[in-house]
């Protein structure tokens, strides 16, 4: 991959990222190009990247191997049925990273059989930890596909599937679904705050336990039940925590909220309010359980 021309039509934080996680693997940036048409971002990724850039997509697109669309999915249609008499010469992989965009109307957009890969990272890619996922159309080989992924990785973890459609399920998963672990840290936020905790001291207690949370869920291999149970002590406070959430059917909730997102194609609007009185009160059971213990293991009666 290193000696492979790569071509970003588009220059915005998602490209930014592709490049940075690419020339961190050790991508040549001499064969890195960008086509981008504010000149002053244009200098900001020679100045930051060492990459080529031009204004012109086609001039641009006629040098890529790999061709990766980077703009926002309602001006793809004007910019890829511009690149189409280019693409049919150069023949080169086709990746689209513009949510909602589906692989026959890029196809078609461009006049024919072509290598399509479509993606769906999602925005932790901007910091290096994104996951995407991958569908390749019938025209891309073996070789691509590797490059593809290859390429996808740079930027965190990238995984393939079947079905086309099942990338509508992926961004209501993966792709809204840091959205839904931001509000879920707000709530914490906030319930420690009217526990008494000062803003600065709820928001970093709720960073590292998200943090860490996270790195045992990668680093042990047992799923997200097995590791729930391990910290849940019969009759302890994540205990009683826990059985407010079931009892209010937070996985209900999730669930629905997964399947409007499915629905409507963008990030669901959770009801906030709800969600801060569940943690809230999951909160207050496990602070009074450990009040509990305490006054039971101290002697108090």
């Amino acid at each position: 991959m290193k000696d492979v021309s790569i071509a970003f039509i588009g220059g915005g934080n998602m490209a930014r990222s592709l490049i940075g996680g690419l020339l961190a693997s050790g991508s040549d940036p001499d064969h890195l190009w960008v086509a981008e048409p504010d000149a002053g971002q244009r200098e900001i990724l020679r100045g930051r990247f060492g990459v080529h850039t031009s204004p012109d997509n086609r001039d641009i697109a006629a040098r890529a191997e790999v061709l990766v669309l980077a703009v926002k999915p309602q001006a793809l249609r004007a910019v890829v049925e511009d690149l189409a008499e280019i693409v049919h010469t150069c023949q080169p992989l086709i990746i689209s990273i513009a949510a909602g965009v589906r692989e026959p109307d890029l196809r078609h957009w461009l006049g024919g059989e072509v290598a399509i890969v479509r993606t769906m990272p999602n925005t932790p890619a901007l910091v290096g930890s994104g996951a995407t996922a991958l569908f390749a159309n019938p025209w891309v080989s073996e070789n691509q596909r590797q490059l593809a992924e290859s390429i996808m990785r740079a930027v965190g973890l990238a995984v393939w599937v079947d079905h086309e459609r099942l990338l509508d399920a992926v961004t209501a998963l993966s792709g809204s679904g840091p959205a839904y672990f931001f509000l879920l840290m707000e709530a914490l936020e906030k319930a420690g705050v009217r526990m008494g905790l000062t803003m600065e001291t709820a928001r970093l207690l709720t960073l590292q336990t998200a943090f860490g949370a996270a790195k045992m869920a990668l680093e042990i291999p047992e799923n997200a039940a097995a590791l729930r149970a391990r910290v849940t002590s019969p009759g302890g406070t994540t205990e009683r925590a826990i059985s407010v959430f079931q009892d209010e059917e937070l996985e209900v909730l999730i669930a629905r909220s997964l399947a409007a997102s499915l629905a409507i194609m963008e990030t669901p609007t959770l009801l906030t309010d709800q969600l801060d009185d569940l943690v809230a009160r999951a909160l207050d059971a496990a602070r009074h359980r450990s009040e509990e213990l305490g006054n039971l293991l101290g002697g108090q009666p």
